[in-house]
């Protein structure tokens, strides 16, 4: 009896472990022909927007400062202590009128009333000179006369020979003097003059001490305070003429071939605010090698209210301009380093290389290629999931 339970149970065993495994033999070729059939009808949703000729420009942005470009870091010609600066930030100054700040100048004065004193005592020392000439002119004049009427008496033998020479020898004596007394007249003019000369280098000197703005403008910076030591070519205020304008940045130096004084044109705005278009007017002659990068000014109008020189400008540079045939950016794809384009051929997609040359706002430039021309739809959306011969449906992306 046991045996035979014992056999029952096995075939039961047997039985149940059969059915399963059909049932799961079931299941999975049921997949596979379920899984099959979409396989072949799979069809990809894409969106697409035709290509179009659009303006490319050849550009790069950077940040630069807005500054004067007529400015003037002024130092005082002398050294010595400041005695008063007459100016603060922000005021307006005149050129040539406008005294900014001064040095101490008691001393200064002092060798100008030395040397006042010193042409007085030359021009004294001239006229002394000239009334001496005056009086050996006369003696002279008399000596001259007194010979002539002793020759004439030693030709008539009133006078001995002896006499005459005297009246010769007075004669040349006079004579000598007054080229002499001419002589000091001269030196005694010369001495005046260079006396009259350094009168003027100490009034120069004392007016040195006074330093008046060397153009109009706003001070805009003070850098040093009264009582502290000034020196020649150390700047105590700067002054900036904020009529003219410019925008200095520096570009990287691939560029430097790209850019031509007063051709290379800028866009320069600042804080969100437009400053216009202009002109590149300075271009340095050389790179930087510390910065592997080149200077290049513009001329501005005009700063916007509310702003100041030293703010940050945003610099477009447009090296050049061209049409070209644009694709939206998003529409490339990159496949083993190349980019490339995805059309709808009906409900094919086709894949084409394509070379691409300028971006700008989300348009990226096409060169020129014998599959595609404008007005050709090319996959905005969807392109990651399709390969070249998929199936596809096509949606115009402005629908």
């Amino acid at each position: 009896m046991k045996v035979i339970l014992k056999a029952v149970s096995n075939l039961v065993l047997i039985a149940v472990l059969a059915g399963a495994a059909y049932l799961l033999l079931t299941r999975m070729g049921g997949n596979k022909e379920e899984e099959a059939a979409p396989a072949a009808e799979r069809v990809v949703p894409v969106s697409v927007t035709p290509l179009e000729t659009r303006a490319f420009e050849d550009r790069v942005a950077v940040q630069g400062n807005i500054r004067a470009k007529n400015f003037a870091m002024v130092s005082p010609v002398i050294g010595g202590t400041i005695g008063e600066i007459f100016v603060r930030e922000g005021d307006a100054v005149k050129a040539g009128e406008t005294v900014l700040f001064t040095v101490d100048s008691v001393n200064l004065r002092h060798a100008l009333d030395v040397r006042r004193q010193d042409q007085a005592v030359a021009e004294n020392a001239r006229k002394q000179a000239e009334a001496r000439v005056a009086q050996v002119r006369a003696d002279f004049e008399k000596a001259e006369v007194d010979l002539r009427r002793y020759e004439l008496l030693y030709e008539d033998n009133v006078v001995p020979v002896d006499v005459l020479e005297m009246q010769q020898s007075r004669y040349k004596q006079m004579k000598a003097a007054l080229d002499m007394a001419a002589t000091m007249v001269q030196l005694s003019r010369e001495q005046e003059e260079q006396a009259g000369i350094a009168v003027e280098i100490a009034q120069k000197t004392l007016d040195d001490a006074t330093t008046k703005s060397p153009i109009d403008g706003v001070v805009t910076v003070k850098l040093a305070e009264v009582g502290e030591m000034a020196q020649a070519g150390h700047p105590v205020v700067r002054v900036e003429d904020m009529t003219v304008l410019e925008a200095s940045a520096y570009l990287p130096a691939e560029h430097f071939e790209k850019v031509r004084e007063n051709e290379t044109e800028v866009r320069v705005s600042a804080y969100g605010k437009d400053m216009g278009t202009a002109k590149v007017t300075y271009k340095s002659p050389s790179i930087t090698p510390k910065l592997r990068a080149f200077e290049i000014r513009c001329e501005l109008g005009r700063l916007p209210e509310g702003m100041s020189t030293g703010g940050i400008a945003d610099l477009v540079v447009v090296f050049a301009r061209r049409d070209g045939l644009a694709a939206p950016t998003g529409a490339l794809v990159q496949r083993a380093g190349k980019s490339m384009l995805f059309t709808v051929d009906g409900d094919t997609a086709r894949v084409h290389e394509v070379a691409v040359g300028l971006a700008n706002g989300g348009w990226s430039e096409i060169l020129p290629s014998d599959s595609l021309a404008q007005g050709t739809p090319v996959v905005t959306m969807g392109q990651t999931l399709v390969e070249d011969g998929a199936k596809v449906q096509a949606q115009d992306s402005s629908s």
